[in-house]
C-alpha cells in the first residue's frame, strides 16, 4: 500500500484548515498539504499541483470533501482521471468515495450527474425568471455601451476600422460586428 496523501483547502484567507487537518491526520495521511485558494479551478493552486506531479501508483490522495479538492464536475474529473493515469486513488473522509473501490467509482459518478442535472435546472430557472422579467418590461439587458451610430457615421464618410476603433476606444472587432462584415483574414 501506497501513501496517504491529505489535501485540505480553505477559500479565504480568513478561514482555517485546522480541522481538516485534524482530519486527515486521524485518516492516516503522513503528508498533508494546505493551501488557501479559491476552489472554482485547479488553476493556481500549488500545492494541489505539486501532489498530483508527484503522487505515485498506490498512493492514496484523500480530502475530507470532494468540494475541498473541486467545484466543478470537469475539474473533478481531470484530477480523477490524473490519479488513476498514475495508479492513485481519491479517497473522502466525510463521504463513502473511494476510487479504489466500484461502490466508490459509482458513488462519485453519481454525485457528477446530481452535480450536473442541478446546474442545468439552475440554468433554466435563471432563463425562465429572465423570460419573465423581459416579459413584464423589468428586465431590458444591459445598455449598449458601443456607439452604433457613430461607427456607422463614420464609416459612411470613409472611415476605415482601425480608424474607428481608435477614435471610439473600441475593438475593431466590435466594428465589423456593428457594420455587420466580417473581419478581414488574419486580423
Amino acid at each position: 500500500m501506497g501513501t496517504s496523501i491529505g489535501y485540505a483547502r480553505v477559500s479565504t484567507t480568513d478561514q482555517d484548515v485546522g480541522i481538516q487537518v485534524a482530519a486527515l491526520k486521524g485518516a492516516g495521511c503522513t503528508v498533508i498539504r494546505t493551501e488557501k485558494k479559491s476552489g472554482t479551478t485547479t488553476g493556481g493552486r500549488a500545492e494541489l499541483a505539486t501532489i498530483l506531479d508527484f503522487i505515485q501508483a498506490g498512493d492514496v490522495l484523500v480530502v475530507t470533501r470532494i468540494d475541498r479538492l473541486a467545484r466543478s464536475i470537469a475539474d473533478l474529473a481531470t484530477i480523477v482521471r490524473t490519479l488513476e493515469g498514475k495508479g492513485a486513488a481519491l479517497k473522502a473522509t466525510e463521504q463513502p468515495i473511494d476510487t479504489a473501490t466500484a461502490a466508490g467509482r459509482a458513488f462519485l459518478q453519481m454525485l457528477g450527474v446530481f452535480a450536473e442535472f442541478e446546474t442545468a435546472i439552475r440554468k433554466e430557472r435563471q432563463l425562465e425568471g429572465i423570460a419573465q422579467a423581459k416579459a413584464a418590461g423589468v428586465y431590458t439587458g444591459r445598455p449598449a455601451s458601443i456607439p452604433a451610430e457613430e461607427v456607422r457615421a463614420l464609416k459612411a464618410q470613409g472611415v476605415g476600422a482601425s480608424a474607428i476603433a481608435g477614435k471610439l476606444g473600441i475593438s475593431r472587432a466590435s466594428v465589423y460586428r456593428i457594420l455587420g462584415e466580417a473581419a478581414p483574414a488574419g486580423g
